[in-house]
């Protein structure tokens, strides 16, 4: 990067090169965009054909706001499938998606699809807006665009999957004592669970819609173990992980369902209640500084005032 800064021709050829496989890209884009539609528009007729839904006649305003989330979506899986990226990462990238609320595989697509965009986007935007001036300024401003476009969806994703993890853990205390409800009436894991999805969707929309998923796979899996075991695996949340281990084990050994829930209610609402104690306990730590610069010199002034100004009035006389 030195070197290139220093030479101000070798920076303008990276530069010139970057923007021919900008524009390269974009053509590809393109392409990637008019196969999507010929592939929505054949998708359309099967479904007309099959009676499921209506022709649609020209192009509507909804179909052209999803036209670039389409192309970001066939790009995605251009680059999944093309094998660039190994198996392992894809795997992890779409645990990660699952984790923050985005599941299935366009999820990944679409999120491989717009790191692509914002990356060759980012510093053809930058070439575009400073198509004059210095050319390593040109350099380093294109490499900070790319960078950028490479770190902010990482960065999002994992602020919306801490948000996620927070809305299911504060879901979670309420979920437990309703299942327990629920198993104490004489209700199945199934029904129980379903019913906790239906009474807790309007509270917290979160844990209820990982319930309501769970019941779907518990009533299409002949294996109960591995359903229950796929929620705690899908959100990587601790309090599930314990409670599907929980419900695993009691389907396993013939426990009563309402006195593992219980104990399991009662664990989880102790530890909630330690980490209000931890964090009450860290707040005279934290009200130090505060205290020390804005508490204290006030004290010092109601204090301290009187006397330095009776000083001040003994020396002026």
């Amino acid at each position: 990067m030195i070197a290139l800064i220093a030479n101000p021709m070798a920076g303008r050829g990276i530069v010139e090169v970057s923007f021919a496989f900008s524009l390269l890209i974009m053509a590809a884009g393109v392409l990637l965009l008019r196969g999507a539609m010929r592939q929505g528009r054949l998708r359309r007729r099967i479904n007309y054909a099959r009676g499921v839904a209506p022709p649609e006649h020209g192009t509507s305003v909804r179909s052209l706001r999803a036209l670039p989330m389409t192309a970001l979506t066939a790009l995605g899986r251009l680059l999944a499938r093309s094998g660039i990226l190994p198996a392992r990462t894809l795997t992890e990238l779409g645990q990660t998606l699952a984790a923050a609320g985005f599941r299935g595989a366009h999820a990944l697509w679409l999120f491989l699809g717009v790191k692509v965009a914002l990356f060759f986007g980012g510093p053809l935007l930058v070439l575009l807006l400073f198509s004059t001036g210095n050319s390593s300024r040109r350099l380093v401003a294109v490499a900070i665009a790319a960078a950028a476009g490479l770190l902010l969806p990482d960065m999002a994703v994992r602020r919306i999957r801490t948000r996620h993890a927070s809305r299911l853990q504060r879901g979670l205390p309420d979920a437990l004592d309703l299942l327990v409800i629920c198993a104490q009436a004489g209700l199945g894991l199934v029904p129980a669970i379903e019913r906790v999805s239906e009474e807790m969707r309007h509270l917290h929309p979160a844990i209820a819609f990982e319930l309501e998923l769970t019941a779907h796979e518990l009533r299409i899996n002949s294996d109960t173990r591995v359903a229950l075991l796929a929620l705690g695996r899908r959100t990587g949340l601790d309090g599930l992980k314990r409670l599907t281990a929980t419900l695993s084990q009691s389907l396993q050994y013939g426990t009563p369902l309402s006195t593992a829930l219980r104990m399991l209610a009662a664990e989880m609402r102790q530890e909630a209640l330690t980490r209000f104690e931890e964090r009450a306990a860290r707040l005279p730590v934290l009200l130090t500084l505060p205290m020390m610069l804005f508490i204290m010199p006030c004290v010092l002034v109601v204090v301290g005032g009187p006397a330095v100004i009776r000083v001040m009035h003994a020396f002026s006389h």
